[in-house]
């Protein structure tokens, strides 16, 4: 059994955990508020530019785009397909980062041509680690997404694609809800699906015509960029905040076990040192005895 100066220092070392737990907490919750400022912040731009492809599809359905899928609905090609995969930067997170390299190796397992873009330091060790190769790895802190680092992302990724080297570009990260339903999911990048873009049929009558310089294919192209790099960067700010979201939760669960733990050795505390009284008050109580007969041993005599 150990002694109350073993339970006392293992009660010192959880509090001291504890704390650490506690001031992990406070960090992820700050950075999670940050975070989804900052993307609010850039929102609205995004909505008007996917607003302004829509205005597109109204003029013309049919109009054709290397981006889109074609009108004639073909959706298998033959070639290489991008991930990019968004990871955080270290664990203490629960399964978030686990539930993401799961996703992609299920998606890359369906093709056999595949090119791997990581983004994150948990990512890239562990495909290193299981020799996955790996095509770009984007060493960007995940700590930090911001719309530059978006911007070069999807500019290296749709350089691929209008290259022929990507057939399809898929994005798998964590879409943040409320932090308590959120799950990895894959988003198909490139090509779109026209039907994205389609809206209700009360909505496409156009009493204006629009005019489209140079031309609409042109300025359908120049749009579809920046609203992938919309999209990548909303990619980024997800998992962030998904990652942070994981983070509080574990150390929440850390903070409710540990305090367990403290109950348990509380009790265990209080247990060994009413023995230790017990036995002290016990052991007096047998020495007064002791000394009490052999007074009345040397009375006799």
């Amino acid at each position: 059994m150990p002694s109350t100066k073993e339970i006392k220092n293992r009660i010192k070392s959880v509090q001291d955990t504890q704390k650490i737990t506690g001031a992990m907490h406070l960090i992820a919750a700050t950075k999670l508020q940050r975070a989804k400022a900052e993307f609010d912040k850039t929102r609205p731009y995004f909505d008007a530019v996917k607003g302004e492809i829509k205005r597109i599809f109204r003029t013309d359905e049919d109009i054709d785009s290397r981006y889109f899928y074609p009108v004639t609905g073909e959706h298998d090609f033959e070639g290489a397909y991008g991930y990019l995969v968004i990871t955080a930067d270290k664990g203490l997170a629960g399964a978030y980062n686990l539930n993401v390299i799961k996703q992609a190796l299920a998606m890359m397992s369906a093709h056999d041509n595949n090119k791997l873009y990581v983004v994150g330091e948990y990512g890239r060790q562990y495909f290193a680690t299981h020799k996955i190769p790996i095509e770009k790895s984007f060493l960007y802190t995940a700590q930090n997404p911001t719309m530059h680092r978006a911007r070069e992302m999807s500019s290296i990724l749709v350089d691929a694609f209008n290259k022929g080297e990507l057939k399809k570009i898929f994005v798998i990260y964590t879409d943040f809800h409320s932090g308590l339903n959120d799950e990895a999911c894959t988003t198909r990048l490139l090509p779109f699906h026209r039907a994205n873009f389609t809206t209700p049929a009360q909505e496409k009558s156009i009493d204006v015509p629009f005019e489209f310089e140079p031309s609409m294919e042109q300025v359908l192209d120049n749009i579809i960029p920046s609203y992938i790099t919309g999209f990548i960067y909303s990619a980024l700010v997800s998992g962030f905040c998904s990652e942070q979201s994981a983070r509080m939760t574990a150390m929440d669960s850390a903070n409710t076990n540990a305090e367990k733990l403290l109950d348990g050795l509380g009790r265990q505390y209080n247990h060994i040192r009413q023995s230790d009284i017990t036995r002290e008050i016990t052991e007096i109580a047998s020495g007064s005895r002791s000394l009490k007969r052999n007074a009345e041993k040397h009375r006799k005599e």
